[in-house]
């Protein structure tokens, strides 16, 4: 039998330092109760998915320096609208159907939220955000 719902909570993380409370908003309780832990479930996908993204524009990215590595992937998420689509599918997909219809009821506050999130844990992870072929040269 398909038990779509605990198989994916059962996969998510467990992040020990997030609380929620009776006074918060319902939008900054579900990210702390879903969108954290999702987005530190997909954390390797996501890098994957800027990688590409990066090479698929010719690289420019892996040739600048932190700094403007930094101020690349705001814009890289925030203006491709492609791109930003598909961020949020790798997300939507790792919740359960119960989650996906709370998401339903504020989705546009929720995918800022997302998206800032997603831009906040690329920019934290700079080091990791490298070419694979650069990966497979240094092993």
């Amino acid at each position: 039998m398909n038990d779509r719902h605990h198989d994916i909570l059962r996969i998510r993380p467990e992040l020990k330092k997030l609380k929620t409370f009776d006074s918060m908003r319902s939008e900054e309780r579900f990210q702390n109760e879903t969108l954290r832990p999702v987005l530190k479930l997909q954390n390797p996908l996501l890098i994957a998915a800027f990688i590409n993204y990066a090479v698929k524009h010719k690289n420019v990215f892996f040739g600048l320096g932190n700094e403007k590595k930094l101020h690349y992937i705001e814009p890289a998420i925030l203006k491709d609208q492609k791109f930003r689509n598909a961020l949020k599918g790798m997300l939507l997909g790792a919740f359960t159907v119960s989650e996906y219809q709370e998401y339903c009821q504020n989705s546009s506050q929720l995918n800022k939220r997302m998206m800032h999130m997603v831009i906040t844990r690329l920019q934290d992870q700079l080091q990791l955000l490298v070419p694979s072929n650069s990966l497979e040269k240094t092993a």
